[in-house]
């Protein structure tokens, strides 16, 4: 969701993150025009205690650039924290933590609901989802679903949710207004994702353990089609007009494309499901990126510390690039020009162009960064870091004390529980 224009009358309130540690150089502690920086007083050497004891005595810290809000815009970030058996809850609007919500055992997944302000978060240990209300930020209901559930997805008009159990080989399909399941739909052997098409026709299923991909008619409640040879199945993107999937098989070295049915096409052959090609990507193609145009897709290749770029029209590899030590999730901007991967084992963000075909930047983070999400207008990119435990917050374009445009700085850290794993972020306005 697109924050609207503010208004004269909207009683515009700006970011203010105080009580978060400010870790950018152009962060504005001692007032307009005193921004002092981090790096000239030796912070890489501070430990991380002393950010937060900065944290509670900090008032004004005011970075450049911030955007204003109206007074009843909201914007949270919901993180799932597996080894604490959480969701923290993040105010993005003022960078601070809200609260910490118990939910089941091993929280996964999670999705917002595009048309409800409600978040659902898989609970792997329990079987079971945790339906979350964004507007009081506590979880109001649980639904059970079958053996190790792993992963949810919402349909485009927030009606329903498809959740893949890895432990018994189906997928639930959950009404979303009654909180319920009504259907479950059979799979291959460990489902990990449950992906539907932005058209609401097709349901693409992912199977790890059987190494393939199963089709499913999300109103039939049936199995449309079966394609194997794809081993250890996991991560999988569908195109914006709902005409192909990509599943990255990520026990070898390729990606699956597969045409997907529409039946209303004047081409025969698109009237059913169909394989398209295996793409040759780099070693343990773990996360697929698309670009919000739908042109291209980014492959975390991550043995192979590159990442491969896939042209979605003519399924043909471009090249692949090497970007940092075992990069694991990956992210385009709004505006299809940067792509910022996750290097788990470098503990560092990297920016890639993708208009000039090079990374630009490294931007140094917590330990183990994995899922990744922006705010909301994009001016933020949240990483999970999974082996401390925390979010770092990284501006996306910033300024240096000289002046420079910057692409990527690190602003702050907040905590998170521990294992973080998954994020989502929900904007709403109350009423």
């Amino acid at each position: 969701m697109i924050p609207q224009k503010v208004s004269s009358s909207d009683k515009p309130r700006t970011t203010n993150p105080a009580g978060a540690p400010c870790l950018e150089e152009t962060c504005d502690i001692h007032g307009p025009g005193k921004a002092r920086s981090f790096a000239q007083k030796g912070r890489k050497s501070l430990p991380f205690a002393f950010f937060l004891v900065l944290a509670a005595t900090l008032t004004a810290c005011r970075p450049h650039d911030f955007p204003q809000f109206p007074a009843n815009y909201r914007e949270y970030a919901y993180i799932t924290s597996g080894g604490s058996n959480t969701v923290t809850v993040l105010d993005l609007v003022n960078l601070r933590q809200d609260r910490v919500l118990q939910v089941g055992s091993n929280p996964t997944g999670i999705a917002a609901n595009p048309a409800r302000n409600e978040v659902y978060t898989v609970n792997t240990g329990s079987n079971s989802v945790s339906v979350i209300d964004a507007e009081k930020n506590s979880v109001v209901a649980t639904i059970p679903v079958h053996n190790k559930p792993y992963f949810i997805d919402v349909d485009t008009y927030g009606q329903r949710a498809y959740v893949a159990n890895s432990g018994s080989n189906n997928v639930s399909v959950i009404d979303l207004k009654a909180r319920r399941e009504i259907a479950t739909i059979g799979a291959g052997e460990a489902p990990g994702m449950a992906r539907i098409a932005p058209d609401g026709n097709t349901l693409v299923v992912t199977n790890r353990v059987s190494g393939s991909v199963t089709i499913m008619d999300p109103r039939s409640y049936k199995a449309r089609s079966t394609f194997a040879g794809c081993p250890g199945a996991t991560d999988a993107a569908i195109l914006p007009d709902s005409s192909k999937a990509f599943i990255a098989c990520s026990a070898g070295h390729q990606v699956m494309a597969v045409g997907l049915a529409r039946p209303g096409s004047p081409i025969q052959s698109e009237h059913s499901d169909r394989l398209l090609a295996f793409l040759d990507v780099g070693q343990t193609p773990v996360h697929l990126a698309l670009k919000p145009d739908g042109g291209e897709i980014f492959v975390s290749n991550f043995n192979s510390d590159t990442i491969s770029e896939i042209a979605t029209s003519t399924d043909e590899v471009g090249g692949a690039y090497l970007i940092g030590a075992h990069p694991v999730r990956s992210i385009v901007s709004a505006d299809n020009s940067t792509l910022w991967v996750s290097n788990f084992n470098a503990d560092a963000i990297g920016v890639y162009s993708i208009d000039d075909g090079k990374r630009v930047n490294t931007v140094p983070v917590g330990g183990g960064p994995d899922a990744l999400a922006f705010s909301a207008e994009g001016h933020l990119l949240l990483a999970a870091d999974t082996r401390s435990g925390d979010i770092s917050v990284v501006r996306v374009v910033s300024r240096t004390p000289s002046g420079t445009t910057r692409t990527g700085a690190l602003f702050t850290m907040l905590p998170a529980g521990k294992q973080p794993n998954a994020i989502v972020v929900k904007v709403f306005r109350v009423k």
